[in-house]
């Protein structure tokens, strides 16, 4: 059976948007390889072995054309309301909280943010499916 253990988003800034994921979301390095073209950061926390993979190309200064393909990346928390009011705080404009009802009950409760590099990222409250 296949397990899932990373998603890989290209970024422009090494250390911002390391230091994005650290504030917003509490993934640490893990590993970190560089290479003479490129550099490949893995980050993740104590929640889940699942990695967030930054691949920064060594020279490249404009940002990436994300497209109309790109969905995001999902968190869950316990506390949306204090994770919203957390990011607002840090300064990174978290969208409004959304509310998704299906059949008459809730199916999920969540807001989105971008990180600094344009990639939308949903936060979830934790709840039925999103454990």
């Amino acid at each position: 059976m296949a397990k899932a253990v990373h998603a890989m988003v290209r970024v422009v800034e090494e250390t911002r948007s390391v230091a994005f994921y650290r504030d917003a979301f509490g993934l640490e390095i893990a590993d970190r390889f560089d290479f003479d073209d490129f550099t490949l950061i893995y980050l993740r926390n104590g929640e889940a072995d699942f990695e967030v993979e930054l691949t920064v190309n060594k020279g490249r200064t404009e940002p990436y054309a994300l497209g109309d393909g790109y969905g995001h990346l999902a968190f869950v928390v316990e506390d949306l309301d204090a994770e919203h009011a957390r990011l607002a705080g840090l300064g990174l404009a978290p969208r409004k909280i959304v509310e998704f009802n299906r059949d008459g009950s809730l199916l999920a409760r969540f807001f989105f943010v971008e990180d600094p590099d344009g990639y939308r990222i949903e936060v979830l409250q934790r709840h039925g499916r999103y454990r």
